[in-house]
């Protein structure tokens, strides 16, 4: 199945797979007469009331972009999704929060216990006691919001995976024949870095989605060169561009025919991503390539790999943003109503959804899934983004091409924090994966219009 994943995810012809997938055992007759479970087709009250919340919430993801249109069934899956995972990180939460008054319990009792064997020990000096200047108070530390061995919590900060594959399961519903794969499940093409293509120029076609970017990323590109002297070319090979001239020709470049006369082959150059949890640390964004593709066009694009490596830098940096965000709510922000009380927690949740588009790690549908997740995390924390990405901007984007998590807090700050309102509504709703406990039954909810 893994070897028919990557065919499927590199669209190659089934005929290629063929001859390593051997025939299954038959079905069984019992299973060849089984009927559809009717009860999956039942519109209930709480499915109802699930369905109209969705509606709301989904909508928001829709880009103002030209070639992005509106899509009903996209948009209630986004809904469905962001509002099971405000459910599942509530339920996280709570349970750390509960830990968290347990360790400031536990540290002031242990404080109070200090100070009276530190006023005993002191009366004790001076009453010239023998061997009373021998103290023996015992000091526990804990951390803000997590218990100090992190035997319970560490399985929580882990569960980033668990938190995004909520909306990875509805995006592979919603369309079955989209390749929403985690890379790290198919097997030789992680080990040889499979990832997505997103094209910018196709030969003298402008892509309509993604052209916009056009000038943004050829210009990153030119200053990669520009700092680092040299690029890649598509064996890997480094290119020695530190000649002083040709770097003036380079920043000058106004075109991908201009930028690819002066380099002389098809090369790629790697964007930045600025790590937080480990100091100085700056990890291997996209790759932003040219490659010739006939006489008179280029292939302009972003290229992601992910290698095991990779997966493995951005696992622990994903974690740890987790860990930041759990930490900024789980304290004495828990539950607050107050937006200014609650702008370290949005902060928060906008670091870990940028260090998730520059991970990039399903071989389709990151971008949707990476603003559904936000949408779910802010409303897990009783907040409401109230409106939609402003036109013009594309949210994947700006995260890939800012080289520190504070460029693109920089640049999604402005127009969102606005949109942000408190929101305690999401709490009424029905449980989402109790009303749709089957895959049939999440079919039907995203197949039902009035």
């Amino acid at each position: 199945m893994r070897r028919l994943g990557e065919y499927w995810c590199k669209r190659l012809h089934p005929k290629y797979v063929c001859e390593k997938v051997f025939r299954q055992i038959p079905l069984r007759e019992s299973l060849k007469r089984a009927r559809r479970r009717n009860h999956d087709f039942f519109i209930t009250k709480n499915k109802t009331t699930l369905l109209q919340a969705a509606d709301l919430v989904g909508q928001k993801i829709q880009y103002d972009c030209p070639g992005f249109l509106q899509n009903k069934r996209q948009h209630r899956m986004a809904g469905l999704a962001a509002i099971e995972i405000a459910q599942k990180a509530s339920k996280i939460w709570r349970s750390l929060q509960v830990e968290w008054r347990h360790s400031i319990k536990g540290t002031n009792k242990n404080s109070k216990k200090s100070k009276r064997k530190e006023r005993l020990n002191l009366s004790s000096q001076n009453r010239g006691s023998p061997g009373c200047s021998a103290r023996n108070s015992s000091e526990t530390s804990t951390s803000y919001g997590f218990s100090e061995d992190r035997s319970s919590s560490s399985s929580q900060s882990k569960c980033w995976q668990d938190i995004y594959n909520v909306a990875v399961k509805w995006r592979q519903i919603s369309e079955p024949c989209d390749p929403v794969v985690w890379i790290n499940k198919l097997s030789e093409e992680f080990n040889s870095g499979f990832g997505s293509h997103t094209p910018m120029l196709l030969g003298q076609s402008k892509v309509v989605r993604y052209f916009s970017n056009h000038d943004r990323a050829l210009d990153i590109a030119k200053t990669n060169i520009n700092e680092t002297k040299c690029a890649n070319n598509s064996q890997g090979v480094v290119i020695d561009l530190s000649d002083p001239g040709k770097l003036q020709k380079i920043m000058n470049a106004g075109s991908c025919s201009d930028l690819y006369s002066i380099v002389g082959e098809d090369f790629w150059v790697a964007t930045i991503c600025c790590s937080l949890a480990f100091e100085g640390k700056r990890l291997e964004g996209t790759r932003i390539t040219i490659q010739e593709t006939d006489k008179k066009g280029f292939d302009f694009a972003i290229r992601t790999p992910c290698t095991p490596s990779r997966w493995e830098d951005y696992d622990a940096e994903v974690t740890e943003a987790w860990k930041t965000l759990c930490d900024r709510y789980c304290g004495e922000t828990y539950g607050s109503t107050n937006l200014d009380t609650l702008q370290n927690v949005i902060d928060a949740v906008l670091r870990i959804t940028y260090y998730w588009y520059n991970f990039m790690p399903l071989a389709k549908g990151s971008a949707v899934v990476g603003y559904t997740v936000l949408l779910g995390l802010l409303m897990a924390a009783n907040m409401d983004v109230t409106g939609n990405i402003p036109q013009g901007c594309q949210v994947d984007w700006e995260a890939i091409l800012s080289s520190h998590p504070d460029m693109f807090l920089n640049s999604v700050k402005p127009w969102l924090c606005p949109l942000i309102k408190i929101n305690t509504s999401w709490k009424d709703y029905p449980d989402v994966s109790s009303t749709f406990t089957t895959t049939g039954s999440a079919i039907a909810a995203l197949s039902n219009y009035d």
